[in-house]
Formats: C-alpha cells, sequence, structure tokens
C-alpha cells in the first residue's frame, strides 16, 4: 500500500492528536510538521524524529496539509498550500453557511486551478455532526433540529478569547440552555494593565459571542479550569411520510480536540479520492473516510 504523506500544520491541541492519529493510521505516513517561526525550536525540541519548519517546501512533498489552525487563520493560509498542488484539511468552525460557503466558493476555484482538493469543516461540529443532521432529515424530511453543545470547553471561543488583546489566558466553557440555545461562560486571565470591563466588552461584541447569552469572568488563574471535554446532543422531531411524532436523539461526549484530529485525518484519507475542488464532508462519499477495502466495509457496516 502506497501510503498517504500527510504534513500536521500547527502544534496546539489539535495538531498533537492529529500527529498521532496519523501515526495510527496504516494507510499514511507524518513528513513534517508546519509551525510559525517564532516555535519551529520549541516544537523540533519536543518532537525529535521528524523535521520540524516553517516552509513545508523543506519537506518532503505532501499529499496532504492538515490545517490545525485557527478557523480565522484558514482563508489565508489554506491557499498557500493548495497553490503548491497540496490537498488540505481544516476545521473551520465559524458557524452560519455564509462564511462556510464564501470560504468553499474561495478554495474550489484554487483547488481545480492546482489539480488538488480542500475539504473544509472537517471536525465533529461542522462534520460528522453534520452527517448525523442529514441522516435524521432524510428520515423525516419535515421537522425541527436541534443541536445542543456542552457543557464542555469549546476551542474555536477560547481561542477567539485568546486572541483579544489584553488577554493572557482563557477558556470559554459551552453550556445548552436547550432547543439549540446556548450560554457561554468565559473565564480570563488578564495581562497586567488592562481593564477588565474594555476587555469583556470586546469579547461580547466579538462574531463567535455576539449571538449567544455570555457571561464573562475575571480570575487569576486558567489553568485550573482547563477540561478538554466537551459532548453534543443532536434531537429532531418530524413527519416521516405523513407520520407525526418521529423523534430521534444522538448524543457525544468526547475529549474535543482529540475528536477533531481523528476527523480531519479520516478526510485527509478521503481527500486523495476526491476530484479536484473544494467540499464539505456532507459531499463526501462517506464509505471515503473510513479505512479499509470497499467491499469488507459494507458486508461489515451495511
Amino acid at each position: 500500500m502506497e501510503k498517504i504523506k500527510v504534513a500536521v500544520v500547527g502544534m496546539g491541541n489539535v495538531g498533537r492528536y492529529v500527529l498521532q492519529a496519523v501515526r495510527e493510521s496504516q494507510d499514511m505516513e507524518a513528513v513534517g510538521i508546519v509551525e510559525i517561526p517564532e516555535r519551529v525550536s520549541q516544537i523540533s525540541s519536543q518532537i525529535t524524529d521528524l523535521p520540524v519548519t516553517s516552509n513545508v517546501e523543506e519537506l518532503e512533498k505532501p499529499d496532504v496539509a492538515i490545517l490545525a489552525i485557527d478557523s480565522r487563520a484558514v482563508p489565508s493560509v489554506a491557499p498557500s498550500f493548495l497553490y503548491k498542488g497540496i490537498n488540505t484539511i481544516d476545521a473551520y468552525d465559524i458557524h452560519g453557511a455564509e462564511g462556510a460557503l464564501r470560504l468553499k466558493k474561495q478554495l474550489d476555484e484554487i483547488a481545480k486551478e492546482n489539480n488538488c482538493v480542500a475539504i473544509i469543516s472537517a471536525g465533529w461540529d461542522p462534520g460528522t455532526d453534520s452527517l448525523i443532521r442529514a441522516v435524521m432529515q432524510i428520515i423525516a424530511p419535515k421537522g425541527m433540529t436541534c443541536t445542543n453543545f456542552g457543557p464542555g470547553m469549546s476551542m474555536g471561543h477560547t481561542v477567539a478569547v485568546k486572541r483579544i488583546k489584553g488577554v493572557k489566558d482563557a477558556v470559554s466553557i459551552t453550556c445548552p440552555k436547550g432547543m439549540g440555545m446556548h450560554m457561554r461562560l468565559v473565564y480570563v486571565e488578564l495581562e497586567d494593565g488592562y481593564d477588565f470591563d474594555e476587555v469583556a466588552k470586546k469579547i461580547s461584541e466579538d462574531p463567535y459571542f455576539c449571538h449567544d447569552e455570555v457571561y464573562i469572568n475575571q480570575v487569576s488563574t486558567v489553568k485550573d479550569l482547563i477540561d478538554m471535554g466537551h459532548s453534543v446532543k443532536i434531537e429532531r422531531k418530524g413527519t416521516s411520510a405523513g407520520a407525526c411524532n418521529q423523534r430521534m436523539e444522538y448524543h457525544m461526549s468526547v475529549n474535543n480536540p482529540a475528536a477533531t484530529a481523528q476527523v480531519m485525518v479520516a478526510a485527509a484519507r478521503a481527500s486523495v479520492k476526491q476530484k479536484p475542488g473544494c467540499y464539505t464532508l456532507l459531499e463526501i462519499p462517506l464509505i471515503d473516510l473510513l479505512l479499509g477495502e470497499k467491499d469488507e466495509l459494507i458486508c461489515k457496516l451495511l
């Protein structure tokens, strides 16, 4: 079996699990790690069996670059790999069709021009949860689906808070209120000299938070509050063939970065089987995400 060559871009919480998942995948091999220049030396001292660089061209050319980076960086970072003919996988998690569709159209054009593939929003939500919502809608075409997150740490929201000037460290906890409504509990550790009220105002106005009920708290240390666990409960009530009160429920509790990483690695596997262009998980044959021969998978899962 010719193995899929993978570069891991970003060695934060998700990136470390991506590397582990690649190493555990029989059909893949890691060719190196790409990091921002100021972190190359630090990561090199921690991971000594792979090259670490800020320039992917210094590595053996990967088939796929898995972008374990801040969602807001994806629109600027993904093209730099696609222009080199390298497939990209990201876990872009800024919910809202407009932003995701804009990114999809942007990367689709670049990927087709350079004969490669981009798969966006390939985490667990959006990502595999999107598939669950689709399955529920297949069973009950008319009705309402509610996605309830938490309680648990949201990586995207936490990164968004950390980007705000004056924040030394932070964690954002998502708490479900039911029927797809949420509140955010944000805990911030401030840099010296910054006003809490001003920082809190910037957090509450950020696109990640402005649509939800948000409670922002100042703490002396965030470290003691960190827990990478998260969960989701998806519920649908609708009709099938005119029959009402069709109810279905899906519940998952996970280590957030590990689950995200594993889905991204599965998407990397699927990317080498697609025609050039940009995709979401909803557009990819489910079987392409799985390791194994197609006939064997069908016999096992049918």
